[in-house]
């Protein structure tokens, strides 16, 4: 217990004397960290968007209009049983057309010309949740497309993809960016714990010269990073969250943009513990790299 009250002693000691260069370094944390939070928190907010314009993605089976009613019902049981398959809702030929007549009341003149019905009877289809990304759906699409009876599968594939791309290049650029900035926290923590080094290094040899391990003298220098990390880490958060209540102000403000707010989400706090400590370990390295260029002579 009394090697654990040192070692924070110590650390604490370190931050107060060199607190400008600590305030600097938890400042330039923060703002390497918010950075990279703010390609994070855009990415997490895509992917949920991706994930309720997936729930709402509907394929559209349409039927040959000589199709038999028993191999329509056949097609059904089949649709039904495929494991790929959540939900199955048969519109015939009359709902089409009803559908059709309420949706676009100013057009419907445009088929009482034609006589018959040109509409087709079709299936509505909800791909299981565990489905519904674009390969496999794509897949499925052209499975379904060959069976005897269907004249046609369409569903909006264009914007699935472009937004699946979308996403793609946010991750890539995230973790770009993130590397980057990470690198350059673990270098700004560094020289702030090796200013500590120089700044107490006759401390550090009267410690040497009464028998104190290399593990016992670094172990403060290694907590006061992880301490610098964490609180840049937190404080990115901070700036992060508050940016974030902003932008759903103006969105909410936006009468274009009214309703979208209530579909963006911050960190849940699962995600915003694990930032936190992996800017605990981005101060640990930093500080670790600033004692190995200091050398093994010294400490």
């Amino acid at each position: 217990m009394r090697r654990l009250l040192y070692i924070v002693r110590e650390a604490w000691a370190n931050m107060r004397t060199n607190r400008t260069t600590t305030i600097v370094a938890v400042l330039t944390t923060a703002f390497t960290l918010a950075c990279v939070g703010i390609f994070l928190l855009l990415y997490v907010n895509l992917r949920n968007a991706a994930g309720w314009l997936q729930e709402d993605v509907k394929i559209m089976v349409y039927l040959e209009d000589a199709v038999r009613p028993e191999r329509r019902q056949a097609l059904e049981q089949e649709l039904k049983s495929d494991r790929m398959v959540f939900g199955v809702l048969f519109v015939s030929k009359e709902q089409a057309l009803g559908e059709f007549r309420a949706q676009f009341p100013a057009d419907s003149h445009l088929l009482e010309g034609l006589g018959e019905n040109p509409l087709p009877a079709s299936f509505v289809v909800t791909l299981a949740p565990n489905y519904r990304s674009p390969q496999s759906m794509k897949g499925w699409a052209e499975r379904v497309q060959m069976m005897e009876g269907v004249a046609k599968v369409d569903y909006n594939q264009e914007w699935i993809n472009v937004l699946a791309e979308l996403i793609g290049y946010i991750e890539l650029i995230a973790i770009g960016v993130g590397m980057l900035l990470s690198a350059a926290s673990v270098t700004i923590i560094g020289n702030t714990t090796r200013l500590a080094l120089l700044t107490r290094r006759e401390e550090i040899e009267i410690l040497r010269s009464v028998g104190a391990t290399r593990t016992f003298i670094r172990t403060p220098y290694f907590l006061e990073g992880a301490v610098l990390g964490a609180f840049g880490s937190a404080l990115s958060l901070g700036i992060l969250k508050i940016g974030f209540e902003l932008f759903r102000q103006q969105m909410q403000l936006a009468s274009r943009f009214s309703g979208i707010e209530s579909l963006l989400s911050f960190f849940p706090l699962p995600l915003c513990m694990a930032l936190v400590m992996v800017g605990m370990g981005l101060g640990l390295a930093g500080s670790v790299v600033s004692l190995l260029r200091v050398g093994e002579g010294r400490t």
